[in-house]
């Protein structure tokens, strides 16, 4: 019998859920699904510039498993930018924390720095 699967700790969710070509060529019809775990990871990682380490110990999962997710989020940001496909954000393995968990390590927290608008109530 397999092991559960992890919900990885998300600190919040992306203000905007789709994005795409601006040049409006096109019905998009078909969009490349990023999920919420996938876009946490480049958030982390690229955006607040935190190693893949620090990540694992943020999303609370482990590294592996962050350089997995990591790794499938770059393809299909690459594949949209490649191939003019719009990306949408949704779905995933995840819970959102509130930023007040002890295992929360809030460094690139939303929460903790008031960066987050997501609705109260989303307790990890």
């Amino acid at each position: 019998m397999s092991r559960p699967r992890k919900h990885r700790r998300v600190c919040g969710l992306p203000e905007t859920n789709s994005f795409g070509p601006l040049n409006g060529r096109g019905d998009h019809k078909s969009f490349i699904i990023m999920t919420v775990d996938e876009y946490e990871t480049i958030r982390l990682i690229d955006f607040q510039g935190l190693t893949q380490d620090q990540c694992s110990k943020q999303m609370n999962i482990g590294r592996t498993t962050v350089q997995g997710i990591y790794s499938q989020a770059r393809v299909k940001i690459a594949k949209s930018l490649v191939e003019g496909m719009p990306i949408r954000i949704e779905g995933g393995n995840y819970k959102l924390c509130n930023g007040y968990e002890k295992t929360c390590m809030g460094v690139g927290c939303r929460h903790r720095f008031g960066w987050d608008k997501t609705p109260e109530g989303n307790d990890f």
